[in-house]
């Protein structure tokens, strides 16, 4: 059985309707589950359901506040995941490009650890500039410096309460480079600093 639509002729919706038989199923119950009903009318795209796309980023930072004197972590990762920071020159430009932060009063670095593609920061954000702006910097800095594009576009940051344990959220993010098997000690690795350690 064919379902014809308004406006076409027969040869036209066979050609465009043709049942795909599966192995195992009669032609009967393969045309059945197979075949498209097209309404008279409407071209195929707009008999189709509509599928929901992703949120675009900017979509996914509506809502986002930026609060000054808030503590946040930042977490940020390189294009594609690539290891940009396991080259210790590199990792040392982001940890300058830090501390230039701090000295522009945008941000006190709480604690930080550069992985090999990606950065965790805590900081507590100044009043000079609102979060976004100071991520943008941080990676707009360290990519003119290192010498070519290496963040991926966004960030995560989680704002933190006061009473949350500080020091242990810092030696949570520190110890990154022993849970990845980096090294067998933090010690061994270069590239953190927390404020309590």
């Amino acid at each position: 059985m064919l379902i014809l639509n308004a406006g076409r002729s027969d040869a036209q919706s066979r050609r465009q309707e043709m049942p795909i038989l599966h192995a195992g199923r009669s032609d009967a119950q393969s045309r059945r589950q197979e075949m498209p009903i097209l309404h008279a009318g409407r071209s195929d795209a707009q008999s189709r359901p509509k599928i929901s796309q992703p949120p675009h980023g900017s979509a996914l930072r509506k809502g986002r506040h930026s609060i000054p004197n808030q503590i946040y972590l930042v977490t940020t990762v390189t294009q594609n995941r690539l290891p940009v920071f396991a080259d210790f020159h590199s990792a040392r430009i982001l940890v300058k490009v830090l501390k230039t932060e701090h000295q522009l009063h945008r941000a006190e670095t709480l604690a930080f650890v550069v992985m090999p593609d990606h950065l965790h920061w805590l900081m507590q954000l100044g009043s000079v500039r609102v979060l976004s702006r100071v991520v943008q910097s941080v990676k707009a800095a360290s990519a003119q410096k290192i010498g070519k594009p290496i963040w991926q576009a966004g960030y995560h940051d989680h704002a933190l309460r006061r009473e949350e344990d500080l020091p242990a959220v810092a030696r949570y993010l520190v110890a990154n480079p022993l849970r990845a098997g980096l090294v067998s000690r933090i010690g061994d690795y270069p590239h953190w600093d927390a404020t309590w350690l």
